[in-house]
C-alpha cells in the first residue's frame, strides 16, 4: 500500500500524460479539462476521504464536508474503494452537499437546486465530450490510487461473500 506522499506524486507525474491523450480529439480544452480532472480527482477527491488524510486536510475548513462521508464508510470498502462505484459515490454525494446549500442559499439569492440541475444539464448537451474527459480524469486517478494500493476490486462485505464449507479431516 502506498503512502499519502507517493499517491500525490504518481498524480502529480501521470496528470499532464493523462491530459495530453485528450489532445488529438479535443485540443487545448481537452488538455486542460483532462489534466486538471486528473489532478483534482487526486489529491481533492480521492478514495482516502473515508480517512483523515492529505486529501481530507486539503479541504481546510471544508473538511467538515467530509465527516458524514467517513462516518458512514469503512477505510478501504466497497463503497469508497471501488472502481467507478467510488468515484461515483463521492461525487454524488458532493453534489448532494451543493444541491441542499444550494436550497439553503437560494433565499439570498444563490441559484436554486432547479437552476442548477439545469445548468448542468445545459453543460452535458453542449460540452459532453469535455465533461466526459473530466469524468473520466476523476477515475484515472481513482484506478491509479487503487492500484497503487494493491487493490483495484477490493474484497465483498462478509454478508455477500460466499460461504466456504469446511472439509472434514
Amino acid at each position: 500500500m502506498a503512502s499519502g506522499q507517493q499517491h500525490d506524486r504518481a498524480t502529480w507525474l501521470l496528470a499532464l500524460p493523462f491530459g495530453l491523450i485528450w489532445g488529438p480529439w479535443l485540443g487545448l480544452a481537452g488538455i486542460t479539462a483532462g489534466t486538471l480532472a486528473f489532478l483534482i480527482g487526486g489529491l481533492w477527491l480521492s478514495p482516502d476521504l473515508d480517512t483523515r488524510s492529505n486529501p481530507s486536510r486539503r479541504w481546510g475548513p471544508l473538511r467538515l464536508l467530509w465527516w458524514p462521508y467517513r462516518g458512514l464508510l469503512r477505510h478501504r470498502s466497497l463503497l469508497s474503494h471501488s472502481p467507478v462505484l467510488g468515484s461515483a459515490g463521492r461525487l454524488v454525494y458532493l453534489a448532494s452537499l451543493i444541491t441542499a446549500l444550494s436550497g439553503l442559499l437560494h433565499p439570498w439569492g444563490a441559484p436554486s437546486p432547479v437552476q442548477l440541475g439545469h445548468s448542468l444539464q445545459v453543460l452535458w448537451q453542449e460540452q459532453r465530450s469535455l465533461c466526459l474527459a473530466v469524468l473520466i480524469g476523476v477515475e484515472a486517478s481513482a484506478w491509479l490510487h487503487l492500484i497503487q494500493d494493491g487493490d483495484p476490486m477490493p474484497r465483498l462485505p462478509r454478508l455477500l461473500r460466499p460461504k466456504r464449507r469446511r472439509t472434514p479431516r
